[in-house]
């Protein structure tokens, strides 16, 4: 009885043994060339992945380990996972006849609406998108969202939230009423729910510096630069950043002036002010392409021609502040504020970048070195190097004379390690 004991207690101990093996087993990626976000180009490239991190990067068969498990895809080019800096992940609409977008937003409720926002997620990895910062939304749904994707219990891209975001009361008082957990009025008010969202879990503050979004497209200055500063200061302290929302150029000036980590969406920002971002290192999100959207989508909006005309008057504005800070090399970080039926469109803004000024590599690199230094990851993510995140792109063509690569060429997907998305043929004719 002992000794089938003891047997019994080998093999279970040997199946462990192979199970944990196998699950460690070396991946090694094989890629026709590879652009690693460091400034260089490699030929017949080799990665070796085990778990969700790199461990090597080299050339040739001879790179490839005699038990590792080979992944060919010598006919793409790789790069690093990309990262949208700008999101609303669990803004969802199911498309029932008669909806609007806009209307049917809240109405599904929270558990529901973070069960269907799979979509939007698995869309993003579609395009190559590994990590986003999601900024902004309501009923700790982001926050659920990040945590279920953490724990592998629903696929989608590496997520940092927000949480509500920060802005000012626009609404009737209501006798009764409860306030919006992201309201805030003063500066007392605001670092009291600055620190609310951080306990609650939020990895980012987010302040809604003016008016703006969707049609309207007005950029009058909300929060004060004391109120601005405050917010910024609290995140800060807390060892946060911030993101400030701004459409005009007035609250651009003072959120810079306040320590903002990024200025979203502004137009029409001074010489003045585009020379205070490039000399603090601020990093500016200017989502060109977010109101293209709107533009191709104005029948699911219900948008006409009023609206069209405003928000192609404010593309025009965007783009040519996107001009001026391009020249002035100020940082810029690539964000879609992808929305609704947005996913899957998370890196058009690439195009509007080269049309800027920017050359592919350059394009490229404002969603991966700079992306990462945004989130102040810059030893994790945003290259194909050892040590960091295997979150690896393959794309058909090349990326760094064509941004159409990167934008319409996405085949394969690697996030930590595993495989997301598979578009090659060999997928297909596996199925």
């Amino acid at each position: 009885m002992l000794k089938r004991y003891s047997s019994f207690l080998l093999l279970t101990a040997l199946a462990m043994s192979l199970a944990v093996s196998s699950q460690a087993q070396v991946k090694a990626l094989r890629f026709g060339r590879l652009v690693d976000g460091r400034g260089h180009v490699l030929q017949d490239a080799v990665v070796l992945v085990e778990g969700e991190r790199i461990v090597k990067v080299g050339t040739g068969a001879s790179a490839v380990p005699a038990n590792a498990q080979v992944v060919d895809l010598r006919a793409y080019t790789a790069i690093p996972g990309m990262i949208d800096a700008h999101t609303h992940m669990t803004f969802y609409w199911d498309k029932t006849p008669g909806s609007r977008p806009w209307a049917q937003l809240g109405s599904l409720g929270p558990a529901v609406t973070v069960f269907l926002a799979q979509e939007n997620a698995k869309k993003t990895l579609e395009t190559g998108v590994t990590t986003v910062r999601d900024l902004g939304s309501f009923d700790n749904m982001d926050l659920a969202m990040r945590d279920l994707i953490n724990r592998g219990a629903m696929v989608g891209p590496r997520m940092f939230v927000a949480d509500y975001g920060l802005h000012i009361n626009s609404s009737p008082y209501k006798p009764g009423a409860t306030p919006d957990p992201g309201q805030a009025d003063g500066v007392e008010q605001v670092q009291r729910v600055a620190r609310q969202q951080l306990a609650s879990g939020a990895d980012w503050i987010k302040m809604y510096g003016s008016t703006g979004s969707d049609q309207d497209v007005t950029g009058f200055q909300t929060f004060t630069y004391e109120e601005m500063k405050a917010a910024a200061d609290v995140a800060h302290k807390a060892g946060k950043r911030i993101a400030i929302h701004t459409y005009g150029p007035d609250g651009a000036r003072d959120a810079v002036r306040a320590g903002a980590n990024t200025v979203e969406h502004a137009t029409d920002m001074d010489k003045a002010t585009i020379a205070d971002m490039a000399r603090r290192g601020t990093i500016y999100v200017p989502t060109v392409d977010h109101n293209r959207y709107y533009v191709a989508h104005k029948e699911e909006f219900g948008y006409d021609s009023a609206v069209v005309n405003r928000l192609n008057k404010y593309i025009a504005r965007n783009f040519e502040t996107l001009r001026q800070a391009v020249k002035a090399k100020v940082k810029i970080g690539m964000g879609s504020d992808a929305v609704f039926t947005g996913f899957g469109e998370n890196t058009r803004e690439l195009e509007w970048f080269v049309k800027a000024g920017m050359t592919p590599a350059q394009a490229l690199a404002t969603a991966t070195t700079t992306g990462a230094e945004m989130l102040g990851l810059e030893k994790s993510l945003g290259a194909i190097a050892p040590g960091y995140y295997a979150d690896i792109v393959a794309v058909a063509g090349d990326p760094l004379t064509d941004i159409n690569v990167v934008i319409n060429g996405v085949k394969w997907v690697m996030k930590g390690g595993q495989v997301v998305v598979d578009k090659t043929p060999a997928a297909s004719s596996a199925k």
